[in-house]
């Protein structure tokens, strides 16, 4: 009798002592379990998929530095990919600064008859830079070695100097303004449409802005567009 009453005591014990402790495997495993979707939902990729496209952005690395790239804009085939890259090239619509309509396929004939459209994209390639001097350094210090002491300023404040003739920029005008801060060293309307570059650092890499000279009559929504592209691309100007 003494031997059935311990063994039904203990039976009492270890049921309460279990239920003793059922609250607190209940709490951690809650707890546990909502720690682990605030870390699924951290992780999930944000961006959007499209069956036969793919993503809509990529997270591509260019001197180390980090940039969300719209898949759409990418021109070269190679460069569709994400992880680190040397250089990547991009163009976009402007001024929706959209991915641009894929280009359709024409024959020669049709590339003969057809006129002369005008670029409506701005084109940007991110390269690492690799310690170089910086585009603003350059601007500062290496092109006033080239141009013509003197400046002309047109309208809405943009001033224009030209390269001199036998320079390494010979051909070319330099653009600059303050407010807001602008530059671009462009190419001279001959055979073919002017055409000005406009260059920016950001951290490992630099952005080289690539727009027809045309452009520069509204020069302000320009630097705006480099700026918002900017934003879009890696978060700050």
């Amino acid at each position: 009798m003494t031997f059935i009453s311990s063994a039904q005591n203990f039976t009492r014990y270890a049921r309460k002592d279990w239920r003793s402790h059922l609250l607190p495997i209940l709490l951690i495993g809650a707890i546990a379990a909502a720690a682990l979707s605030f870390v699924t939902y951290l992780l999930w990729p944000t961006w959007e998929v499209d069956a036969a496209k793919g993503p809509a952005r990529l997270p591509v690395s260019v001197g180390s530095t980090l940039f969300n790239v719209p898949s759409g804009s990418i021109r070269m085939k190679i460069q569709h990919h994400t992880g680190p890259q040397e250089r990547i090239d991009l163009s976009f619509a402007y001024p929706s600064l959209e991915a641009p309509e894929a280009q359709k396929h024409v024959s020669a004939a049709e590339v003969e008859d057809a006129a002369v459209q005008p670029i409506d994209r701005i084109f940007l390639s991110i390269a690492a830079h690799h310690d170089a001097l910086a585009p603003d350094m350059r601007t500062r210090t290496i092109y006033p070695r080239y141009l013509d002491s003197a400046a002309t300023t047109g309208e809405d404040g943009l001033a224009m100097r030209t390269f001199r003739e036998g320079s390494p920029y010979g051909g070319e005008d330099l653009f600059s303004a303050t407010a807001p801060d602008f530059s671009a060293r462009c190419s001279r309307e001959a055979a073919t449409p002017g055409m000005c570059l406009s260059e920016r650092r950001i951290e490992g890499a630099d952005l080289t802005f690539r727009f027809p000279r045309s452009w520069l009559a509204h020069w302000r929504e320009v630097a705006d567009a480099m700026d918002r592209l900017t934003l879009q691309l890696h978060g700050q100007k």
